[in-house]
């Protein structure tokens, strides 16, 4: 969703050091399940409310996909209290900015105000858990609003990308299928169907409210209370994703794009989720290959042999399984094949060698400046309380999280590149143009 102002920009990196300083915080549950986390900042007179649901597009039926993210932008709707249309226009009448975001694994939803509005943005974030409108019209004007998304984003150049890695790397897993969902899905769907994804998803046990900057502790405690008690409880949320079979051979696969001219090649591959020690090692291996134009990769293929216009590694973070993949276009008739074997070459060197002290000197710096900046602003450091808590089971690694890659060695490097980057373990996808008999 992209509809902030910038009204309060300016003061949301005001009063914040540049090197990384222990966030404190406070916690609590509410009779009803609903988990409250509180940061106190008194630097500037802003303050962020935020909702972290634990609902993502891996939830719900496979014939229904895409709710989560529907969802994302249905319950921005109105409310019992709140008229259709308004709740967008109230927060910036206030002085206020708003955004909402759906990923695999959860939907975040937040509010920016001056100070002195933090019971406004309580109650806007009640009144959506506590009884949003759900009806046919708005139901009929987000399904506009979502399928003009898909054109924008998805049917862009390389917008397909993603898909293409999801629907070749698992085959039984809800990761599979993207998170927009299938049109098809959402334009079949009944308003009971959407009426009862709400009721099981959005309960305040399957949610966290994170509020941070400048607040006191006891009258928010007491405005939360107020706010949110009276939401019921809702059902216990159960999964049980199958598991998707270990990769042992090499699988290649086609995906066609009528919206490009370039090919790209992609090696992709099927990688611990986020929580996990190896994935932070994961981290570390992408940045080497290709974190900035000093990168192994960057500077072989684009700078010196001329071989790719573009090239990117990304370690994609989700619960159950992270998408570690390596992306290219190739630089004039240089075959995808070929850029494929110089990077599987630098890979080998990793799996062979240890990286270079100053190199790894180089990485730690890196991570060390990302964790910084990400705790640089109320807006970060509400959306990792959320995160650590829903997602990783553990709040304070907010303040941890920086030891764990400073605690990574050249020799775990080595051995992780080689537990999960062979080439019998991933997927290759070639990613080309279509044309009109395809």
């Amino acid at each position: 969703m992209k509809k902030s102002l910038f009204t309060l920009a300016f003061l949301l990196l005001v009063g914040f050091s540049s090197t990384a300083q222990k966030v404190e915080f406070e916690e609590f549950d509410l009779d009803n399940g609903l988990h409250v986390i509180l940061h106190q900042d008194n630097t500037a007179p802003v303050v962020i409310t935020s909702v972290m649901y634990n609902v993502g597009g891996k939830d719900g039926d496979r014939e229904r996909t895409g709710f989560a993210h529907f969802f994302e932008h249905l319950l921005f709707e109105g409310s019992e209290n709140i008229e259709r249309g308004e709740f967008m226009k109230i927060i910036p009448a206030n002085g206020g900015t708003f955004n909402a975001n759906t990923s695999q694994d959860r939907t975040y939803y937040y509010e920016i105000f001056p100070s002195n509005k933090l019971e406004l943005g309580l109650w806007l974030e009640s009144e959506r858990m506590l009884h949003p409108v759900i009806d046919q019209v708005g139901v009929d004007t987000q399904n506009e609003v979502v399928k003009e998304e898909k054109r924008q984003r998805y049917d862009s150049p390389y917008g397909g990308l993603f898909q293409a890695i999801g629907s070749n790397l698992f085959k039984v897993h809800p990761y599979k299928d993207p998170n927009i969902g299938y049109m098809e899905h959402l334009d079949a769907a009944t308003l009971a169907e959407f009426n009862a994804y709400f009721k099981t998803y959005y309960g305040p046990n399957n949610a966290v409210l994170v509020v941070a900057g400048d607040i006191d502790f006891a009258k928010t405690k007491k405005m939360v209370k107020d706010y949110f008690s009276e939401v019921k409880r809702g059902p216990e949320v159960v999964r049980n994703f199958p598991k998707e079979e270990p990769i042992t051979e090499t699988i290649k696969a086609k995906e066609y794009d009528k919206n490009i001219q370039i090919p790209a090649i992609i090696a992709t591959y099927r990688t611990p989720g986020f929580a996990s020690r190896d994935a932070y090692v994961l981290d570390m291996i992408s940045s080497y290959l290709s974190g900035g134009k000093s990168s192994v990769l960057y500077k072989k293929l684009v700078d010196q042999q001329k071989q790719a216009l573009q090239l990117q590694s990304g370690n994609i973070g989700q619960m159950d399984y992270n998408i570690f993949a390596l992306f290219a276009i190739p630089l004039g008739d240089t075959p995808l094949d070929t850029i494929l074997d110089e990077i599987d070459e630098e890979i080998v060197i990793m799996q062979n060698e240890l990286i270079a002290e100053r190199d790894y000197q180089k990485l730690i710096n890196q991570f060390e400046n990302q964790f910084v900046n990400a705790n640089a602003s109320i807006a970060g450091i509400a959306e990792s309380l959320a995160t650590n808590y829903l997602l990783k089971g553990d709040v304070n690694l907010i303040n941890k999280e920086i030891d764990i890659y400073r605690s990574i060695t050249r020799e775990e490097i080595q051995a992780v590149a080689k537990k999960y980057l062979s080439p019998n373990q991933r997927v290759e996808i070639e990613y080309l143009p279509k044309k009109d008999d395809q």
